[in-house]
């Protein structure tokens, strides 16, 4: 991989965490425990799917709860809760809490307050999953270790007021445990046995093919586009445009936009929804009015910041010039990385 792929290979693999910056690791052995059952659960399920021992109304349902969840992390934790990059009515929330619930990662409070200290100290020791710590902190360690000490420190500093204000965010963290117990377990195991009389132990863990999934899907984010790929909006930073993991996000692998303009509803700059269905998802909720108020990026301030500090990858890089108009909000930002739509760095308001 040459400099112009990863400007940042020094930096951005392997540990750099060294002096009075450590902090001790502290194994969560629970956390190592059900992770690892989970995976070897959810791989023995993997292999009665491929020598065709599951009825295929189960892989069926599974699958759609999969892709159910998956719009719950990113159009509802993610770009509504986490970024505030657009507005939602309260059916909309409702449903994105109850896809969120199926994800299994943490109630929508967590889930957008940890994401908001990732934004305000992407890729340093306040960061949850720090990329520089390599591949398999960023990925899935950082779940196997106590926090960081920093990360203990500055992500008291984050506003959460918005989420303490929304009743369906407090509903969720009030009931959590019960919900994902029943919406994430208990009835995907039950329906297909009830439902189709699917065998109960082959439905047990092909409910963990769709949880090892989707929790490797969301850690991808955090590892793979942090890693590896080009940067053209911001050659300063670690996270990167990784069209596999656009893929399999359905649209959160645009990641060098996303930390350049995190308060974009779209998290890219694409135009169409071939790579982007959570765009896709998040406008057809506002054609039947439950989404609005989608924050966008002006294309001007996209072309300025592509020539100031991207990496010479995109494809208009060249003969776009800097105007005054926008020079001393480029010049305050070089630096900062603002979490989305209400911190107090974020354009447009």
């Amino acid at each position: 991989m040459d400099s112009k792929t990863n400007p940042l290979q020094k930096s951005s693999v392997g540990p750099q965490i060294s002096g009075k910056n450590r902090s001790k690791l502290e194994i969560v052995w629970r956390n190592v425990a059900i992770m690892s059952y989970v995976h070897l659960s959810g791989l023995y399920g993997l292999y009665l799917c491929i020598f065709g021992q599951v009825f295929l109304k189960t892989f069926i349902f599974q699958l759609v709860l999969g892709y159910l969840a998956n719009f719950g992390i990113t159009a509802g934790a993610h770009r509504l809760w986490s970024h505030k990059s657009y507005k939602a009515n309260l059916p909309l929330r409702v449903f994105l809490m109850f896809a969120q619930t199926i994800a299994c990662q943490n109630s929508i409070h967590e889930w957008a307050r940890d994401h908001r200290v990732h934004h305000k100290y992407t890729d340093t020791n306040a960061d949850p999953h720090n990329s520089k710590r390599g591949f398999f902190f960023c990925h899935v360690g950082w779940l196997f270790v106590k926090k960081h000490d920093d990360l203990k420190t500055k992500g008291k500093t984050i506003d959460i007021s918005d989420l303490e204000t929304d009743s369906v965010v407090m509903f969720q963290k009030k009931y959590f445990k019960w919900l994902t117990f029943l919406i994430a377990f208990l009835g995907p195991w039950y329906i297909p046995i009830r439902m189709w009389r699917e065998d109960e132990w082959i439905s047990w863990n092909l409910v963990l093919v769709r949880y090892m999934f989707t929790l490797n899907i969301t850690w991808c984010i955090n590892s793979v586009a942090h890693l590896w790929g080009h940067r053209p909006y911001d050659k300063n930073i670690n996270p990167a445009e990784s069209k596999l993991t656009t893929i399999l996000t359905v649209g959160e692998g645009w990641h060098n936009y996303h930390h350049t303009f995190p308060w974009d509803y779209k998290a890219a700059e694409l135009p169409n929804y071939l790579f982007n269905w959570t765009t896709g998802l998040i406008d057809f909720f506002a054609w039947i009015g439950w989404a609005y108020d989608m924050k966008t990026v002006p294309k001007k301030l996209i072309l300025q910041r592509i020539q100031r500090t991207g990496d010479g990858s995109h494809s208009q890089h060249a003969g776009v010039t800097l105007n005054e108009e926008n020079a001393h909000y480029e010049n305050s930002t070089s630096e900062i990385h603002p979490w989305g739509w209400d911190d107090r760095y974020a354009k447009g308001r």
